[in-house]
């Protein structure tokens, strides 16, 4: 990982962050990326859903993917990303949570592409939101959307978000599937990246464009929270920078390392301490 000042975040990204619960990266990776990303994700679905035929054009989540490809590591800690995130939740983080959700195109013909969005909204992290007791519930953890395929027209599936829903506790309307009062469309293309607070009420999209809709989400969390995914990383690891350890799950002082971490178990600490001394004040 590599230090470069252009990718730190800015405080209108901290400001929208905080506000809206989301902000969008504009080419955070490299259309050489992504046309490598592009079919190894397409096998990956394909593998899965050999699975499952009978249902060949549901909208699929496959989970723990990190593990899978070697390529996909070049992710774990992209500049363009990962100095945002490190610059929202601190030094204390770790990747818990990967997946792979792809929509394939659905016939379109009779259909009303506006009001057939087939939503299901909802917040990330499951019973976690019914166990803490404050109000409103911690962030604890953000997601990075890389997508993989053009989403910058509505009805290909697109991410919508309901800016500023990331501080109700409680859902904001009657129906998780129909489309709620302010609620917005993420526009974005192939390469553009989508950062959003897990407590962010969001939906997937039905998509009716001739192309899959292809997004990889990787979940940052503090390091003292499980893991969401198996985390199937142990062949990376000898191979892997301290810091990518880190993200990966490693606490080499053990189980105290987690909540009590020392400089060894956390050496992205250190690294934004030499690095960005400004902003490691501010994490």
């Amino acid at each position: 990982m590599h230090p470069d000042p252009e990718f730190l975040l800015s405080p209108h990204e901290r400001a929208q962050f905080e506000r809206d619960g989301f902000f969008v990266v504009k080419g955070a990776l490299e259309p050489a990326l992504v046309a490598d990303l592009v079919p190894l994700v397409t096998r990956i679905d394909a593998q899965e859903r050999a699975r499952n035929p009978s249902k060949p054009l549901d909208r699929m989540n496959h989970y723990d993917v990190i593990g899978k490809d070697p390529r996909l590591l070049a992710l774990l800690d992209l500049p363009a990303t990962f100095h945002k995130v490190w610059g929202l939740l601190g030094w204390n983080i770790q990747l818990y949570h990967t997946h792979l959700t792809v929509n394939p195109s659905l016939p379109a013909d009779g259909t009303d592409l506006e009001g057939d969005l087939m939503l299901g909204w909802h917040q990330d992290s499951g019973q976690l939101n019914g166990d803490l007791e404050t109000s409103p519930r911690p962030r604890i953890s953000l997601k990075v959307g890389y997508f993989l395929s053009d989403t910058s027209e509505t009805a290909r599936g697109n991410f919508y978000v309901l800016p500023g829903s990331h501080l109700d506790d409680d859902f904001p309307g009657p129906d998780r599937k129909s489309l709620l009062p302010g609620a917005v469309p993420v526009c974005v293309g192939p390469g553009d990246a989508v950062f959003f607070d897990r407590r962010l009420w969001h939906s997937g999209s039905a998509n009716y464009w001739h192309e899959p809709r292809l997004v990889l989400f990787y979940g940052y969390s503090y390091r003292w929270l499980r893991p969401r995914d198996d985390m199937d990383v142990a062949h990376y690891l000898d191979d892997c920078t301290p810091i990518r350890q880190q993200l990966l799950g490693l606490s080499p002082t053990g189980g105290r390392g987690y909540t009590s971490p020392t400089d060894e178990d956390v050496p992205l600490k250190a690294w934004i301490e030499a690095h960005y001394s400004d902003a490691s004040s501010k994490t």
